[in-house]
């Protein structure tokens, strides 16, 4: 009998941890997180029950396992995508498109509505990450305000605004790629307009305060 090498056999592992994880996240998407049982994930994912406890202890433990690399992940890609964008109210506008629809995918509460499903010690270990999201986003807010896109404001207060709002959204309606869409847009233009930027008759952002004159 052929041995197995330390090699292929930390691959087996990997690959078996990545079925796991893919199949929570589709039980997620298809059924959502109240009722769901690591009996159910080992079944979608074709593996042993004894083989999901070998990895993780808990129902909690694989969330807290799924939401890390999701949100690591998204913040990663949004990141790269938010640094082709110059204007901040369409970096705005990416934010909350990219948010929504990712709630909606993930079907997870969203930033500090995570501690409404997790213990005090899990949610800690979230923190973080979540954290990210909000200073990405009061970045983008500031970025405006300093470039004369948007009013000045209480940055951090409307962080909060927007991030509740985003929740509601992704919370609300079905995921049909139409009736998406639509909501995406109306949760984009409101969380813009409700920012105080503006546009022109074409759409594009008008800046809203006039810039301080440069001397010297």
């Amino acid at each position: 009998m052929p041995r197995i090498s330390a090699a292929s056999n930390a691959e087996q592992r990997s690959d078996t941890q990545r079925r796991i994880l893919t199949a929570f996240g589709e039980l997620l998407f298809s059924h959502g997180l109240p009722g769901l049982t690591m009996t159910d994930v080992a079944r979608h994912a074709g593996v042993g029950r004894t083989a999901v406890y070998n990895y993780y202890a808990d129902i909690e433990e694989l969330l807290i396992s799924y939401a890390l690399e999701e949100t690591e992940r998204f913040l990663s890609e949004l990141r790269e995508e938010l640094s082709r964008l110059g204007n901040p109210v369409d970096r705005l506008a990416l934010y909350v498109r990219a948010q929504v629809v990712d709630l909606s995918r993930r079907h997870l509460p969203p930033g500090p509505a995570m501690g409404a499903v997790l213990s005090p010690s899990s949610f800690a270990k979230l923190a973080d990450h979540v954290g990210e999201l909000s200073v990405l986003l009061q970045g983008i807010l500031r970025d405006g305000m300093e470039q004369g896109y948007l009013p000045a404001a209480d940055v951090h207060q409307q962080a909060q605004l927007i991030l509740g709002t985003l929740s509601s959204s992704a919370a609300r309606g079905s995921d049909e790629p139409n009736e998406l869409e639509a909501r995406v847009a109306r949760t984009v233009r409101f969380i813009q307009l409700g920012a105080g930027a503006r546009f022109d008759d074409a759409g594009h952002p008008l800046r809203v305060t006039k810039l301080p004159a440069v001397t010297g």
